[in-house]
């Protein structure tokens, strides 16, 4: 199938093969038709795959059919476009301005980190796509600087990263002030139940589009581990990075500290590094990220913040040097690789005591990882073999607070209403007990504690050094 064979203007035929786009991704020939049809969406497909042109080329084919009749008013959008994080939020737009290069039509980024007025400004000419994180959307609404009377389309992108980032209060905020009529698109990594859940709330009637088994990696991604000592991390990724002359590499840390710490280490051993988390601003977010883009930064530390937000063409290694604590973010990790057919390399530097977060990894992607070993780093501290691993079962949906706040109010207000009608009858009860409380109860004996504190031995690879 050939891009020109889905419906898509000239225009924007024009501009995908001069990005030497000819074949849509398996998502893209299954997304694209269903959006255009005026249908709701839940399509599920791995990174990489290319779902972000999945949903806005047939965005912009819709647009452009309507444009001469439904002009966009000021302070109003056409298409909103909902992202977990700023990277992807950037991502996205950049996207949408590389597709609509020969439309006559706008679009617009906003997120947190920097200066809300000229956001404000940009508005007031109104968008036709706006793209944006959730927390900043609710304040330049709450400010007027963006209504939704002509809105059309709503799009969630990686709905699942909402849910595990906290923004489902958000989401509900942002729904209710939107039109009831409009096409919803729904994109998740996976079709989990608590995404079901979700989707409830948002869609009608939806198609359903998978394009692979949940939380398989690409074919086009080679993976491997290799078995280290946690104290011998840094010297090793030194050596990955010398030895095999890596050209550029991401590198995945834990926390914040430690992509801060081992930054530093890089550059003292002579590597251009940088890190990029959320306790940076965003200037120095969008410096690392573009530097690393036009290569002048060998290699950016990343947190899982950025797990789902960098698109760099043809990274060719990901190096994660914490496995990640959520399972199915070990997929995304990797997935910054071997992107749009090209092949790439991602290794895991695991030590003894990632050995569970190893098991359940595994058992999420479902087939071992294969395990490679380096001459001078064979750990001390063994890592075990891997476990057999088991069919994955049907969980039910965890409970995430705010997804069934509406059920809970409903259960607290028959609550209410119960105790209103006992308190007569509790109240010389309670009043009796609290005096027989009052003269029995006695303040308990204060007693003394004392705190171990555990001694750590100096190591001596320069990243895991102690104070």
């Amino acid at each position: 199938m050939q891009f020109s064979e889905l419906g898509l203007s000239n225009d924007i035929l024009l501009a995908l093969t001069e990005k030497g786009y000819t074949e849509p991704s398996p998502i893209q020939a299954k997304a694209i038709p269903a959006v255009l049809s005026g249908q709701d969406i839940m399509a599920a497909a791995q990174t990489g795959t290319g779902k972000t042109a999945g949903f806005t080329l047939p965005i912009l084919q819709k647009l452009l059919e309507t444009n001469t009749t439904n002009k966009v008013k000021p302070n109003n959008t056409r298409v909103l476009i909902l992202t977990p994080t700023r990277e992807l939020a950037a991502q996205i737009y950049d996207n949408i301005k590389v597709y609509s290069k020969y439309l006559n039509l706008s679009s617009d980024v906003i997120f947190g980190g920097v200066k809300i007025n000229p956001q404000m400004q940009r508005l007031r000419q109104g968008v036709d796509i706006l793209v944006a994180t959730p927390g900043r959307l609710l304040d330049l609404h709450s400010q007027n600087a963006i209504k939704f009377n002509q809105l059309e389309m709503l799009v969630l992108d990686e709905a699942d990263r909402m849910l595990d980032m906290g923004f489902i209060h958000d989401i509900k905020k942002i729904i209710k002030v939107l039109p009831t009529t409009r096409q919803n698109l729904l994109f998740s990594a996976t079709f989990s139940p608590e995404i079901r859940l979700l989707a409830k709330q948002l869609v009608n009637d939806p198609v359903e589009i998978s394009v692979a088994a949940e939380n398989t990696t690409a074919s086009t991604i080679e993976h491997w581990l290799i078995a280290v000592d946690k104290n011998k991390k840094g010297s090793l990724l030194h050596h990955l990075i010398t030895s095999e002359q890596w050209p550029q590499v991401l590198v995945f840390c834990r926390t914040k500290h430690g992509a801060n710490k081992l930054t530093k280490v890089l550059e003292s051993q002579g590597h251009k590094a940088a890190a990029i988390h959320g306790n940076k601003s965003q200037n120095a977010r969008t410096k690392a990220l573009a530097g690393f883009k036009d290569k002048s930064i060998q290699v950016l530390i990343a947190t899982d913040i950025a797990a789902r937000g960098i698109d760099i063409s043809q990274l060719p290694y990901v190096v994660n040097f914490d496995l990640p604590n959520v399972q199915e973010d070990y997929v995304h990790r990797i997935g910054r690789t071997g992107r749009a057919g090209v092949e790439g390399q991602a290794v895991s530097l695991v030590s003894a005591d990632e050995y569970q977060q190893l098991v359940d990894i595994e058992h999420v992607i479902q087939q071992h990882i294969t395990r490679r070993d380096v001459e001078g780093f064979m750990p001390q501290n063994i890592l075990p073999e891997s476990r057999d691993i088991k069919p994955i079962k049907n969980k039910k949906p965890k409970k995430i607070k705010g997804l069934n706040d509406d059920k809970a109010k409903r259960s607290e207000h028959k609550n209410g209403q119960r105790s209103k009608s006992n308190k007569k009858g509790h109240t010389n009860q309670d009043k009796q007990g609290k005096a027989f409380s009052s003269t029995t109860s006695k303040k308990p004996n204060k007693s003394n504690t004392n705190t171990n504190s555990n001694n750590t031995n100096n190591s001596s690879d320069p990243y895991h050094k102690t104070r």
